[in-house]
């Protein structure tokens, strides 16, 4: 191992492939193979991956059901010089998977903590979303009971950040009507499933569009899913999106993108590179 290992004990967090097993780093896969047990949110999902890699090293269970007890025993092995690598079931541990409660206790007892980044599926569906990505939050997975979805929902219905949410498949639809229904049916919004997989999906419209589509296809409620909506515009962004909209539907419809936003700049005296931002939302729905 390398340097900043050492022969000491040490936690190493390690992000493995969230679908398309190319995606596993030529580190994350040496560090798996060197440390000395690796901490599995499912050790018998996380098996036959290790097995494709020839990675032979021990699993042990760590999951949310066992992380207070298992806790302490993890760090009593690396305070006896133990290299762990903990891993969740895919992407990067402790993004809404177990984890904290262990990392937190390594840093408490002086026990170094190594990242070994990675895929995260949050992150991946915001790099190809289209929406705003300067100002983001990740929300995890929305309460699964609708009156305390809809609750939580309008708590966020104000935020003006880029939200991103995890969804169960079989929730998916009831989970974007309560979206509707709180947040609205014309909030910008993108549907990620299966990201890296065979049937990757990454859809983007109006949440209303979003919800009719995922109702009326049922092969839209399989698999992992990403929500991603779009924050909600200031005063100042909808006055924008109000006098430039007519001007830029008439342009996109003659000219490509960038020369439309420009053309549009120079009719309406606003910013070119918010008048773009918004002529790709535009284009992007009418695929």
């Amino acid at each position: 191992m390398s340097n900043n290992l050492g022969a000491q004990g040490a936690l190493f967090v390690v992000a493995t492939p969230i679908g398309n097993l190319e995606d596993m780093s030529p580190r994350a896969r040496r560090v798996l193979s060197e440390v000395d047990v690796i901490a599995a949110e499912d050790t018998r999902h996380s098996a036959p991956m290790l097995r494709h890699f020839q990675i032979s090293t021990p699993l042990t269970a760590f999951h949310e059901h066992n992380e207070q007890s298992m806790t302490p025993e993890l760090i009593r092995r690396l305070q006896g010089g133990q290299r762990i690598a903990l891993i969740s079931d895919a992407g990067t541990p402790l993004v809404n998977d177990p984890g904290f409660k262990l990392v937190r206790a390594a840093r408490a007892a002086g026990i170094s903590v190594v990242p070994v980044p990675g895929p995260c599926a949050a992150i991946v569906a915001l790099s190809a979303a289209g929406l705003p990505s300067d100002r983001f939050a990740f929300e995890g997975f929305p309460p699964a009971r609708t009156a305390a979805r809809r609750a939580y929902f309008d708590e966020l219905r104000e935020d003006t950040r880029t939200l991103i949410f995890y969804e169960s498949p079989h929730r998916v639809a009831e989970c974007l009507a309560d979206m509707v229904s709180v947040i609205g049916a014309d909030r910008e919004a993108v549907l990620a499933r299966e990201l890296t997989k065979q049937f990757e999906t990454i859809r983007a419209g109006t949440l209303g569009e979003l919800c009719e589509w995922v109702k009326n296809d049922s092969n839209q409620q399989r698999g992992e899913l990403v929500l991603l909506v779009h924050g909600k515009l200031t005063t100042f962004q909808q006055e924008i999106d109000s006098r430039s909209e007519k001007v830029l539907r008439i342009l996109l419809a003659e000219l490509p993108i960038k020369q439309a936003a420009a053309l549009a700049a120079q009719i309406t005296g606003i910013k070119k590179n918010r008048l773009y931002d918004h002529a790709l939302g535009l284009a992007e729905r009418r695929r």
